[in-house]
């Protein structure tokens, strides 16, 4: 029997906790389906996500080895972000996930809605 034990040590536990967040994901997405992207431009197109929240993320995703950061030696600075080879090869899997709630978001909307007796 597999064990998830919240004792530190659980992979399952350490890599959801940091995807799972409300913007990694999203991150990742983005970067997949657009390519190299400044920062600006990242946020652009997540629009409701912070500045701190969106570099927080980032960071993360980079310590993570899913993100790469470049930055240009210019004035201003210019840091471009992209994926890694990691970060690409879980991107099937996030696009299997969207499907997944894709296909069944009409259900888990109408089990939502529904009174529970507890």
């Amino acid at each position: 029997m597999q064990s998830f034990l919240p004792n530190g040590n659980c992979p399952v536990r350490n890599i959801l906790s940091k995807l799972a967040d409300k913007w990694s994901m999203l991150v990742l997405i983005t970067l997949h389906s657009n390519g190299v992207m400044r920062f600006g431009d990242i946020h652009k197109t997540i629009g409701d996500v912070s500045h701190r929240m969106l570099t927080v993320t980032l960071k993360s995703l980079e310590a993570d080895g899913l993100v790469t950061r470049k930055v240009y030696a210019e004035i201003p600075p210019r840091v471009e972000y992209d994926l890694t080879e990691t970060g690409t090869s879980l991107i099937p899997h996030i696009q299997e996930l969207v499907q997944w709630a894709s296909d069944h978001l009409d259900e888990i909307t109408k089990s939502r809605s529904k009174k529970v007796n507890v």
